[in-house]
């Protein structure tokens, strides 16, 4: 399947997949620019997940990196679109309250965070099964790898 069918698919989890992706890229630069700001807390906690969703989001990333068994148990949780909205929603709640200390670029981090959760959880509520991207290693090809 390519890129452009698994967009035409009408499968909600790789709406959300493909949103996490680009929530990697956000969460991971806006950490890093925001992280001489007055948000330091908030913009570490940024980074931390953009690490954690890069795991989660391209599986394959699990086999080839050298990662403890615990903090593989940790994200192999997240393998149902209900677990992975509530992931998501959860990461985005501190870029949030951010917003208590001061207004920053983190809250484009909190609405795409919300985005990836929103296509999540209308696939866990449409009964679709989580189908991961082939661009990203999902279906099969993160068993080639090894």
């Amino acid at each position: 399947m390519t890129f452009r069918e698994e967009l035409r698919s009408r499968n909600f989890s790789i709406y959300g997949q493909w949103t996490g992706v680009l929530c990697i890229v956000l969460c991971f630069a806006l950490g890093i620019a925001n992280i001489f700001n007055s948000v330091i807390v908030f913009s570490i906690i940024c980074l931390v997940s953009s690490f954690i969703l890069v795991f989660v989001e391209i599986p394959f990333l699990l086999r080839i990196c050298p990662t403890s068994s615990t903090f593989d148990a940790f994200i192999r949780r997240f393998t149902t679109n209900y677990m992975r909205a509530a992931m998501y929603v959860l990461l985005s709640v501190p870029q949030w309250l951010s917003l208590i200390q001061k207004a920053s670029p983190l809250l484009v981090a909190a609405v795409f965070l919300d985005f990836a959760a929103f296509f999540y959880l209308l696939a866990g509520l449409k009964s679709q099964e989580f189908i991961g991207s082939k661009t990203l290693g999902g279906q099969g090809v993160a068993q080639m790898i090894v």
